[in-house]
């Protein structure tokens, strides 16, 4: 896959003022709180990574917070890299003040998803508990303990968002090789992330965040569509 990216008036200015304002300033805010954690990371991920609304470490801001958190440094390397190529596309097209609210309705959706399962679980177990079962009780603890970070159920939303825009563009992915077009790339997305989410073989991943923030991007970009408003880049 090729792109064209634009570096402003005359070419100055370096890589990243040819970036767009949304996506440049999401990695650079980013980086700057994954420092941040590296430093204090007990403090960073007990105040701002999302934890169950019923735990005693649950504030109401880590709903937006752990979107900027991230577990090691592949987690940011791999988040960050998608954003940037794929974000770029998505925001010159629809525009930034879109784009910025695209970006974050498209992780509360992931979040929405992602603690609507914990609920379930939450509640299977919670009646195991009152029948006396050790190991419910041990998995409601594990629930409540367990922080929640990545911008991957956003950027998942970004990724949903191009494959609709450019649904015969070509992806390949760096391992396996294999190419297919967008719209059929994003499928496969989807699909791996509802089997291991469903049968828990890749565990300690939020698969159903990954899947929120895909619905969510899915159902935006087909909302502006209906509206006729998905290219008008002032006007939601």
């Amino acid at each position: 896959m090729s792109f064209n990216y634009y570096a402003g008036e005359g070419g100055r200015g370096g890589f990243l003022s040819s970036l767009p304002p949304v996506t440049k300033n999401l990695i650079i805010i980013n980086v700057i709180i994954f420092i941040a954690t590296l430093i204090n990371e007990n403090f960073m991920i007990g105040t701002f990574a999302l934890f169950y609304p019923t735990s005693p470490y649950f504030h109401w801001w880590q709903v937006v917070t752990h979107m900027f958190m991230h577990g090691g440094f592949w987690h940011i390397f791999f988040n960050m890299y998608t954003l940037l190529i794929f974000g770029c596309v998505v925001e010159r097209i629809i525009g930034s003040k879109k784009f910025l609210l695209f970006y974050f309705v498209c992780g509360l959706g992931a979040v929405a998803l992602h603690l609507g399962v914990e609920y379930l679980q939450m509640q299977s177990y919670m009646n195991g508990a009152a029948l006396g079962n050790a190991t419910a009780l041990e998995q409601i603890a594990a629930i409540k303990g367990t922080p929640t970070v990545g911008a991957s159920g956003a950027i998942y939303g970004v990724l949903m968002g191009y494959a609709m825009l450019f649904p015969d563009s070509k992806m390949t992915l760096l391992f396996p090789p294999v190419t297919l077009s967008a719209k059929w790339m994003v499928v496969a997305f989807a699909a791996i992330e509802l089997v291991t989410g469903v049968t828990g073989w890749a565990s300690g991943i939020a698969h159903f965040a990954h899947l929120g923030g895909m619905l969510i991007g899915w159902l935006m970009i087909l909302w502006w569509r209906k509206r006729g408003i998905l290219f008008e880049k002032d006007r939601l």
